[in-house]
């Protein structure tokens, strides 16, 4: 048999773009090798998955899928650096499909233009050998989790929050996974997003590469993994800590005797469906024409004071959500109430606070100054 030279897997174009991967002592042409023939799957195209599923790419991982059902917006834009001016309002999934093919076009790159849930989430990861969530929510983080144990895949995880972030790998078989560290998900009431509470725009930079450098020790069989390990990373005072995580063997997914055996409604878990409903809104175009009519409600702002100084509507009232408890004896319980915020989500919490404290005619503005700006006046900031 003639023997194979060593590169032959590769084309001489191929060769040149990964030399300086192909010198490393722990790669050679077998690792690259590795990497071409195996496959992740990304599941958020925003902050942590841009530069996770570049990085990935780039280094010759074989196929790339990114999963995202959003569009791109402006506020997007300080930290998924992939995309520009001219991509907003288009598909993040289509956009960084393209993007990652220019990146290297020796790989592929999958894109799934939809929210993955508990109906297609084990179709769509099933083909890839490990799993990034670059998600943003508890519920898919939750998802993403039970889908990766019943599978048998690795979820290498990531986390930011304004200033802090935090990484691990939640691997069934050899390690805990995110049950184990986080059994319950917090009070959907108390939880706030990157549109509420604000995220520096290099942070997800730094985690989502280390998730890339994660997903590659793995596809590699090299290095000391994350699993039973939170990586804490503190922007402010540039540190890095960490937390050991143990399996809990009466972990309902992956303990000793399971009770997840298949996926669940994870909104309801989460309780973010719950917090949702039974709360009455107006739409931005409505509350413009009851405020034409000569509709007097009261506008009640329920963000922070740095934000109202952004942006407002003409004459609200700013009563910050935290706050709100505390000086309800500012607002007549008989009043005609509409509650803001920036996309409804405090705000939603507001109503169902003033509507069980005999606030009856209190109303949610649906999507909060930032469907205003979109839908009433384009003249306002959005943030």
């Amino acid at each position: 048999m003639q023997h194979k030279p060593e590169g032959a897997l590769f084309s001489k174009a191929e060769l040149e773009r990964y030399s300086r991967q192909l010198v490393l002592p722990d790669m050679g042409s077998m690792g690259q090798a590795r990497l071409k023939n195996s496959s992740v799957a990304v599941v958020g195209a925003g902050g942590l998955g841009i530069p996770a599923s570049v990085y990935l790419a780039a280094a010759g991982v074989g196929r790339v899928a990114v999963v995202d059902g959003d569009v791109i917006e402006k506020s997007n834009l300080h930290r998924q650096t992939i995309y520009s001016e001219a991509d907003v309002g288009r598909p993040k999934a289509l956009v960084a499909r393209e993007r990652l093919q220019q990146v290297n076009p020796y790989v592929q790159a999958d894109a799934f233009e939809l929210k993955l849930d508990s109906g297609n989430a084990m179709d769509i990861l099933r083909p890839y050998d490990v799993i990034l969530d670059c998600t943003d929510n508890f519920p898919a983080r939750y998802l993403i989790n039970d889908a990766c144990v019943l599978l048998g895949r690795p979820d290498v995880y990531a986390s930011i929050f304004r200033f802090d972030g935090q990484a691990s790998l939640f691997d069934a078989k050899v390690g805990p996974c995110y049950r184990c560290l986080f059994p319950q998900p917090p009070p959907a009431e108390s939880v706030q997003d990157c549109a509420v509470a604000g995220v520096l725009g290099v942070l997800p930079g730094i985690m989502g590469s280390i998730q890339a450098v994660q997903a590659v020790n793995l596809l590699l069989g090299r290095g000391q993994s994350l699993s039973g390990r939170l990586l804490i990373f503190n922007a402010t005072d540039m540190s890095f800590n960490e937390l050991k995580v143990k399996k809990d063997p009466k972990c309902p997914v992956c303990g000793n005797d399971p009770t997840v055996t298949e996926l669940i409604d994870y909104e309801d878990f989460c309780g973010t469906r719950a917090l949702r409903k039974d709360v009455e809104e107006i739409s931005p175009r409505a509350l413009k024409e009851r405020l034409d009519g000569g509709s007097k409600p009261v506008l009640l702002d329920v963000r922070e004071p740095y934000e109202y100084a952004l942006c407002h509507l003409d004459g609200a009232k700013l009563i910050p959500l935290m706050e709100l408890e505390k000086r309800l004896d500012e607002l007549n319980p008989s009043d005609e109430i509409v509650v803001y915020c920036h996309v409804g989500a405090r705000s939603s919490r507001a109503v169902q606070l003033l509507t069980t404290r005999g606030f009856k005619k209190a109303r949610n503005l649906a999507g909060g100054i930032n469907a205003w700006t979109e839908q009433v006046d384009p003249s306002l900031p959005k943030y």
